[in-house]
């Protein structure tokens, strides 16, 4: 793939001075060393609470769907610059996707906690259809598309609880 040879964005020195390196590992939350997914989800569910939140749902979604279409790129561009493939450090995935599941809920903790937990779930375990585009669709866009179709499923399953719980 080229670039600096690097095969884990981790790895790489003063990541922030690389905006794109900074975006796509979610602000540099992606580089913890210990389960950068859920490190990245959880600045992901911070920035929701205080910025999304607020919005109406079709801001919400337009957010969404504008940090998918960034994701892709800005992970293909990363990728190739420092010769990784579906490196753990970017997490730009997990913000679309958990953005997804938390599409018009309200900033509450319990409604917050569920979606974010809902997420994480379907996320790690990746039930169908998230393990098919986890396994078949390559490049950026299968890094994108497993943790937003994982977010969908998060949505329908939240939303679904909270109007049977009234």
């Amino acid at each position: 793939m080229g670039g600096h040879g690097t095969t884990r964005l981790r790895d790489i020195e003063r990541p922030w001075r690389d905006p794109e390196v900074v975006l796509v590992t979610g602000f540099l939350t992606g580089l913890a060393p210990k389960a950068p997914g859920t490190v990245g989800s959880v600045a992901a569910l911070v920035v929701w609470w205080w910025w999304l939140a607020p919005l109406g749902w079709p801001l919400q979604l337009g957010v969404i769907a504008a940090v998918f279409v960034l994701g892709i790129w800005l992970s293909h561009r990363v990728a190739r610059r420092y010769g990784v493939g579906d490196d753990p450090a970017i997490v730009i995935d997990e913000f679309a996707g958990l953005w997804l599941a938390l599409l018009g809920a309200s900033a509450e903790l319990l409604p917050a906690l569920a979606g974010f937990l809902l997420f994480r779930l379907f996320d790690i375990w990746k039930p169908w259809p998230v393990s098919v585009a986890d396994q078949r669709v390559p490049g950026a866009l299968g890094v994108m598309l497993d943790d937003l179709l994982a977010g969908a499923l998060a949505l329908i399953v939240l939303q679904v609880a909270l109007l049977a719980i009234g």
